[in-house]
């Protein structure tokens, strides 16, 4: 599910449809930082979003029996992944193009996107597959 989009999510929503995904970044100390945010919580300097690899890990996962979206079939998976780019940065999305029990930690993933729409407005909500 996508939330509304606003100021500090936009771009992360939206990237997909240059098949990028975009995470903020301080431009002072240059610590990643997701979810996104207004400001960096290490420095307090201004965050501006920037494409990453997609490349990541499992780094936890859930495999869900409960159908609480009519619209995605059961088993599904929600993983926790963290990306290349920085140790602890880390973003929930589903698992696609497997079966749920292969799923497993350290899975290596790479980033897909799903369009979604959203009131007149489209997003691409960041999904991964195993590389």
């Amino acid at each position: 599910m996508v939330p509304a989009l606003d100021e500090h999510n936009r771009a992360f929503w939206t990237g997909g449809r240059d098949g990028r995904l975009l995470i903020t970044r301080c431009e002072r100390c240059h610590l990643w930082v997701s979810p996104p945010a207004g400001d960096c919580p290490e420095c307090g300097g201004r965050l501006r979003p920037q494409p990453v690899s997609g490349l990541g890990t499992v780094f936890t996962y859930t495999v869900n029996h409960q159908p609480f979206n009519p619209a995605v079939a059961v088993p599904y998976v929600i993983a926790i992944v963290e990306l290349d780019e920085q140790p602890g940065l880390r973003i929930a999305a589903n698992i696609v193009d497997c079966q749920p029990d292969s799923v497993h930690v350290g899975l290596p993933v790479a980033v897909r996107f799903e369009r979604q729409d959203l009131d007149g407005e489209i997003a691409f909500a960041p999904v991964f597959a195993p590389r």
